[in-house]
């Protein structure tokens, strides 16, 4: 009985603390207002880089946001209020803004900070717990990230008011982001290593087999020849070209084993007899993301990749694509 009544808690404990901070977040709505579109006019004219700045807890929120900032178009560096006394104030430069993230506002190491901003001097957006604190008063701009209370049970640990300063941060680099039209393009960029970037960056030449890996038999080759083709190259086809060089057909395991259901006499054999008409085929330039999307509709396993003159030139194959990093439905199958 007692171990329901103590899990019974942990659920309660769990649910006060989503509920607190969901408030809190739901509370900036209304606070969305003219120092909120004056801090985006800030961002957007900022002609050097956004320092962002807090301690302890508000510092880990800046990072945050710091990285945020980057990873969506907007330079931006984290400033230590500590070190910032000891030199690092150094980077801040007339032509950045500053964007300061404290719950109190008074926080000694941010009062320190504030006479050396204003000798530079800088443009300073607060996120505040309080409108009234030192960094409020000498801040051109200042968004209210104020709570009733923390989700911590003695009002004391910065848990809600820390994710009241995140989603206000949240708001400001989305506003941002919309502002610059930046776009799924400009995300890849910051990010080539991650599945976006992927998507929108990598090409088929990319990742293509091609040279001497790329499989393939002219028309009249026996067909035995075609077979050992298909085996050495372990792509599952193989590309028939005709005596230009121009791509004719394609041979698949799937094709020779229909074959070879009703035909178990291969002598005299060509690939001619076997291959399959108008392959289907992709540009190198296209997208790696193009040539997946094409191969799930069509349900085939490999694209054969030609040149302006119709020659094939590689060969891309699903594998390839999911070492790549790309995700495949699990319907996709052999060559049909």
């Amino acid at each position: 009985m007692a171990h329901k009544s103590q899990h019974r808690k942990i659920l309660e404990a769990g649910m006060r603390v989503v509920s607190i901070e969901s408030d809190a977040v739901a509370a900036l709505v209304k606070r969305i207002g003219s120092d909120f579109v004056r801090s985006v006019e800030l961002l957007m004219s900022c002609k050097g880089r956004v320092i962002v700045t807090g301690m302890g807890k508000s510092g880990n929120i800046a990072q945050k946001f710091v990285a945020t900032l980057n990873s969506t178009g907007s330079p931006a560096v984290f400033l230590h209020p500590s070190d910032a006394m000891h030199g690092d104030v150094g980077m801040v430069q007339k032509s950045d803004v500053v964007v300061a993230i404290s719950k109190s506002g008074d926080t000694p190491e941010i009062a320190e900070l504030i006479p050396l901003l204003r000798r530079i001097p800088v443009k300073m957006i607060a996120i505040v717990g309080k409108k009234g604190s030192m960094l409020a008063a000498a801040s051109t701009a200042v968004l209210d990230a104020s709570v009733e209370q923390e989700a911590c049970p003695m009002n004391l640990a910065p848990t809600a008011s820390t994710t009241a300063a995140l989603a206000m941060c949240d708001a400001l680099a989305v506003a941002l982001l919309e502002q610059k039209n930046f776009s799924p393009e400009n995300f890849a960029t910051a990010h080539p290593g991650g599945q976006l970037g992927r998507r929108l960056l990598l090409n088929v030449e990319e990742i293509m087999v091609h040279g001497k890996a790329v499989p393939i038999v002219k028309i009249d080759s026996p067909l035995h020849k075609t077979i050992l083709v298909i085996s050495s190259k372990r792509l599952g086809a193989t590309c028939v070209v005709d005596k230009s060089g121009k791509l004719a057909g394609i041979v698949t395991d799937g094709d020779l084993r229909r074959f070879m259901e009703h035909e178990t006499n291969l002598a005299g054999l060509t690939a001619r007899d076997v291959m399959t008409l108008s392959p289907k085929t992709i540009h190198p330039r296209a997208l790696a993301a193009s040539a997946l999307e094409k191969m799930e509709t069509l349900n085939i396993m490999q694209l054969i990749v030609t040149d302006v003159k119709l020659r094939p030139i590689g060969m891309v194959h699903l594998h390839e694509l999911v070492k790549a990093g790309f995700e495949s439905s699990a319907s996709t199958k052999q060559n049909e």
